[in-house]
């Protein structure tokens, strides 16, 4: 079997414009950056505001593990099958980050036959959007550090600043730093620290806006610090909203591309969700729904993580109501929750896979609970036996569940019709009755309580009299009613990555609470989290290199 980006190299793409013909987009409405990739420009926006509205399918998974589960994958090769069988259909998709492309992950563009081309640039630097929100990050903080040089007329306490300097990268040596040594010119000494750009309230920003005056609104309301009277300094405040308005102009607009089989997709914003919402942007989602008849999206990691945020931030801000959910599983990852080792997973191994589908059984318990109707897929190895896959088939169907194989990976749209089949039968037959998880007026501490206990299985929560008073103090600024964005491990339900399959009688542990005012969420740090991660022994980047003619090799 080829590789992931041998497949893609030897795909024969079309021009976009030609792609965008496809969905009733004229070329004029485009901005290109070069022949295969776009931008909808606001034009273009505008006259898609007056459509109605397609279908809206969700995918999600169980945990992931070593083994795999395979979402975007699953994403893109059911938008596939659903081109194929008739149905103008749109994926749209979040942006890969670098981090984990020269980490450990690797790339975020799908796998085997169900791809997004051009994939090495989606992979890498794509059309800047995360150049532009690194940058104007790292503006807010540059503004906010020349303000205590220049004297603080705010009054800024710098053992209160809460504003990181970002870049999209993992490097561990970044997370705590000290700036501002040096002579007196070189600034206050202060203590700071670095996020990874996709953990930036600006990602979370740029994905919540509705348009180009949200997101200034949005920008305006970032916190960046405390007085010495505990008031609040907003990035308004510092007079930095329109400086980094400007920076973020082309990178608000939703990028176009296409799978392998040339189905539309729309690519745009990159929040992980095991530290941010986990979703890709407003603006793509909506234009993407005015575009299609049916349009295919994911959220990250887990159901516990992505899929609770899409519901509980994403769908509710932007006024979404999914109509189905795909929860994307596979025999070896069900197996590995049921503690059989990584080398032995391809060994049939029924008892194991009875103990490690209840990671997937509480994933459908969560996803009901939102009332949405669901479909559990199965993304198929070739080690899979039929007893294996007829126990996962008859355990969803007990449970309400339609079911369907996935073999998008090694057929593309033609391996992904059994799911598309079931996915629209199942809108046909079941009706969404979409709700968020809670009410936004409950306290900040309930609504931790409540994600915690119903969504992961917890028997209850730990909060520190720091992390209560913290909590005190957002909601007497007035923070209450925002809805929270857990910052969880996603190897497990709980904050413990160890603790495979549904964990049961342990507790979340929250170390840090802060509020991100401009995208609208309190952020709540459990467990041992890193909003910058680090690089594996090994980093994928060892195996990454480019020809003397040109060819990128080793991207995955």
């Amino acid at each position: 079997m080829k590789t992931d980006i041998q497949i893609a190299q030897e795909a024969i793409m079309e021009p976009i414009g030609q792609v965008a013909e496809r969905i009733g987009i004229d070329i004029d409405d485009l901005e290109l950056y070069g022949k295969y990739k776009a931008k909808l420009s606001d034009d273009c926006l505008r006259k898609l505001e007056q459509k109605e509205d397609g279908k809206l399918v969700l995918v999600t998974a169980i945990n992931p593990t070593p083994a795999g589960e395979g979402k975007t994958t699953v994403s893109i090769g059911l938008s596939q099958a659903l081109n194929q069988m008739g149905h103008k259909t749109v994926v749209t998709l979040r942006e890969p980050s670098l981090g984990p492309c020269f980490g450990i992950k690797g790339g975020a563009a799908g796998g085997g036959y169900a791809q997004v081309v051009p994939m090495e640039d989606l992979n890498l630097h794509f059309t800047g959007d995360f150049h532009a929100i690194t940058t104007a990050n790292n503006l807010l903080a540059a503004l906010l550090d020349n303000h205590l040089q220049q004297g603080n007329s705010l009054g800024i306490d710098p053992k209160q600043i809460v504003w990181k300097r970002c870049l999209d990268m993992n490097d561990r040596v970044l997370r705590n730093t000290i700036v501002g040594l040096g002579k007196k010119a070189d600034g206050v000494t202060r203590e700071d620290h670095f996020v990874i750009t996709v953990a930036s309230e600006i990602m979370a920003i740029l994905c919540l806006a509705r348009d180009l005056k949200d997101l200034k609104e949005r920008l305006g309301k970032i916190v960046v610090a405390y007085t010495y009277t505990g008031e609040p300094v907003t990035a308004a405040d510092l007079r930095a909203v329109g400086s980094m308005a400007a920076l973020l102009k082309d990178a608000i607009k939703p990028n176009m591309v296409q799978t392998l089989e040339h189905t539309p997709a729309l690519v745009h914003g990159g929040p992980f969700a095991n530290i941010a919402h986990g979703c890709n942007s407003v603006r793509a989602t909506r234009a993407s729904l005015k575009m299609a008849d049916i349009v295919v999206t994911e959220a990250g990691f887990g159901a516990d993580l992505g899929a609770e945020k899409f519901f509980d931030i994403k769908c509710r801000m932007a006024g979404l109501a999914p109509d189905a959910v795909v929860i994307v599983a596979t025999v070896r990852a069900l197996k590995y929750n049921g503690r059989v080792p990584k080398d032995m997973l391809q060994e049939e191994d029924v008892e194991a896979l009875s103990r490690g589908i209840v990671n997937l059984e509480k994933h459908i318990e969560n996803v009901k609970k939102f009332g949405v109707p669901i479909v559990v897929t199965l993304n198929r190895f070739t080690s899979d036996t039929d007893a294996e896959l007829e126990f996962v088939k008859r355990f969803c169907e007990d449970r309400d569940c339609e079911f369907a194989l996935s073999e998008v990976w090694e057929k593309g749209g033609e391996g992904g019709k059994e799911l598309a089949k079931t996915v629209l039968h199942t809108m046909e037959t079941k009706e969404s009755h979409f709700a968020p998880l809670y009410d936004l007026h409950i306290p900040l501490e309930e609504k931790i309580n409540r994600i915690s206990k119903e969504i992961y299985g917890a028997s209850g929560v730990e909060l520190s009299v720091k992390v209560k008073k913290q909590l005190k103090k957002l909601e007497d600024l007035g923070f209450g009613r925002l809805p929270i964005c857990m910052a969880k491990t996603q190897y497990s339900l709980s904050d413990d990555a160890n603790l495979l399959g549904k964990p049961e009688g342990f507790k979340i542990h929250v170390r840090d609470v802060y509020v991100n005012a401009g995208a609208g969420f309190v952020v709540v740090i459990t467990g041992n989290i890193m909003t910058l991660p680090g690089l594996p022994k090994k980093p994928a980047a060892y195996g990454i290199d480019i020809t003397d003619d040109g060819i990128i090799t080793g991207l995955f």
